[in-house]
């Protein structure tokens, strides 16, 4: 199988105190010397790849890295060390309500978003209906999306994004917002993508969901990769790391 995703000594560095100033002289410092006290390396020195086709569960604690991963995959962040190569194109469903308009409506803002993912009017048009009927949001299409629920914002950014044929999907913890029915009516949409061979990175806290949908899993912990493996190997070591 192709190697879709080849991380490499990945690193990415933040900073606690985000008042904090660098001065002018830190812009030509070495790496080393730019480090200050209150920097951390959120992740650091990773390493794996992903075959085509795989679901890959990213396992651990709050503050660990996760999100911070798919955000470098998905390409929206840059590493401070190391590097990420992605071969194919990225459905991301991570903070996936963060590229729509407030003020423009329903209708305008599926189309404004399926386009800045590649999907040309012809395509939307064909589909716009599928992805408003997916959703369940028929009688607010020309409601301004500044009016819609939290659970209605992810329905139909949910919809657009799951229209999209990306060979990668990057899902965060997204779907945690929204009623049980329709969440599990996203759950088996990604099956569908899945069995079309689609390749998953998928983040959740709900260890029956990683089963479900993940064959291997990374276990970050303390901003390194602890164990790449088997899912129920990283969670089982997990588990016993924590007392869970």
């Amino acid at each position: 199988m192709a190697v879709v995703i080849d991380v490499a000594g990945l690193g990415v560095r933040f900073r606690r105190n985000r008042g904090a100033r660098r001065s002018f002289k830190d812009l030509f410092a070495s790496r080393q010397r730019r480090t200050r006290p209150d920097d951390f390396w959120a992740l650091r020195n990773v390493s794996f790849q992903v075959e085509s086709g795989e679901a890959i569960g990213v396992v651990g604690r709050n503050g660990q890295g996760k999100s911070t991963l798919l955000k470098l995959v998905a390409g929206v962040m840059l590493p401070d060390e190391g590097r990420v190569r992605v071969s194919e194109g990225v459905a991301p469903l991570i903070e996936i309500t963060g590229g729509f308009v407030d003020d423009l409506t329903v209708r305008d803002n599926v189309y404004l978003t399926a386009g800045l993912h590649g999907m040309s009017r012809a395509q939307v048009d064909a589909r716009f209906e599928e992805i408003i009927g997916f959703a369940e949001i028929g009688d607010f299409v020309d409601t301004p999306y500044k009016h819609l629920s939290s659970g209605m914002k992810v329905r139909i950014a949910f919809s657009v994004i799951s229209q999209l044929e990306e060979p990668v999907l990057l899902v965060d913890e997204v779907l945690a917002v929204g009623d049980r029915g329709f969440r599990e009516k996203c759950y088996r949409r990604i099956e569908e993508l899945l069995a079309e061979g689609r390749t998953l990175f998928f983040v959740s806290h709900n260890e029956k969901d990683l089963r479900r949908f993940c064959a291997r899993g990374l276990y970050l912990d303390k901003g390194g990769l602890v164990l790449d493996g088997p899912i129920e190997e990283v969670l089982e070591l997990y588990n016993t790391d924590y007392g869970v």
